[in-house]
């Protein structure tokens, strides 16, 4: 038996993607993509926008909620952000203007400003509900030139990038981990929500729930292939409880995670869903119904 031919054994979990997001801006809404370039920071244009305050602080729906209905979109070459009551707001997708320096979490990174007529943009939609401190905001473009390395103590000591992301390139879930706590939502009452909440970049379909927890390096069937490895349970904050369509806040997302996802490796945080790290495939495209396989990994 030659090399070509020798059997191969099949990968513990088998999958493809039925979903694909980016979130131009971080914490405004997201978009739903068919195909998404990949690259070495994650999904071409995901977070590479960031909302901040007059000190260069990151801004998210958990200070201010409204930041959920800002509906991004891409045309001709443009990012275009809509909100309700606002005139559309265009962005050229190369555009900056000067150096700023914005915080993100713990790192502190130089950016590039996006001018006045953003952050007029921003302040005029977010800043009447605001807390006076978040009045003027600014928004602040992602310097490619600047690399922002994910923590060591979760890649294994390898470096990985990311751009605005809270912390990881990728977030990767599946439709099976929403089904299960949907069921638990119905059950106790209360409506079931959309995957818009959890705000992941890849959905996976044909896996059992919570299955990207318990993997290794993924292998998605680009052109050329393309690998990702699940690093980091993803911790979460309030912001699911927040109803995209609304921006009203309920607990019952919360409450209901709190029952059954409470995770040792976060000391009993609730997470849902895997950070995940870029380890090969910068420029290859990722189209919804590829095929995506990978094998347990057990700590």
């Amino acid at each position: 038996m030659n090399a070509d031919s020798r059997p191969t054994t099949p990968a513990d979990v088998q999958a493809t993607i039925a979903q694909l997001w980016v979130y131009p801006v971080k914490s405004c809404a997201g978009i739903a993509l068919t195909e998404a370039e990949l690259t070495d920071t994650g999904l071409l244009y995901d977070r590479a926008w960031m909302v901040v305050d007059a000190e260069g602080e990151f801004v998210t729906q958990r200070e201010l909620p409204r930041m959920a209905l800002i509906q991004p979109a891409f045309r001709m070459g443009q990012l275009v952000l809509r909100a309700p009551g606002m005139l559309a707001l265009h962005l050229a997708l190369d555009a900056a203007e000067g150096p700023l320096k914005v915080r993100v979490w713990d790192d502190e990174v130089m950016a590039c400003d996006m001018g006045d007529i953003a952050a007029q943009w921003f302040s005029d939609f977010l800043g009447p509900d605001a807390p006076a401190h978040l009045k003027r905001l600014r928004l602040a473009r992602f310097d490619p030139e600047v690399r922002r390395v994910s923590s060591p103590k979760w890649t294994g000591g390898r470096e990985a990038t990311t751009q605005f992301a809270d912390g990881f390139s990728l977030l990767v879930t599946s439709t099976a981990s929403l089904a299960g706590l949907n069921e638990r939502l119905v059950a106790a009452g209360h409506g079931p929500v959309g995957m818009e909440r959890f705000r992941p970049n890849i959905v996976l379909d044909g896996v059992e729930a919570h299955d990207e927890d318990r993997v290794g390096a993924m292998h998605i069937a680009t052109e050329a292939g393309a690998r990702i490895e699940p690093v980091k349970p993803c911790g979460r904050c309030p912001i699911p409880n927040i109803d995209p369509a609304t921006a009203a806040s309920s607990p019952e997302v919360s409450d209901a995670l709190q029952a059954y996802r409470q995770d040792p490796r976060l000391n009993g945080a609730i997470t849902f869903g895997m950070n995940a790290i870029v380890l090969e495939g910068d420029g290859q495209m990722l189209r919804l119904g590829q095929a995506v396989s990978a094998d347990w990994q057990f700590d």
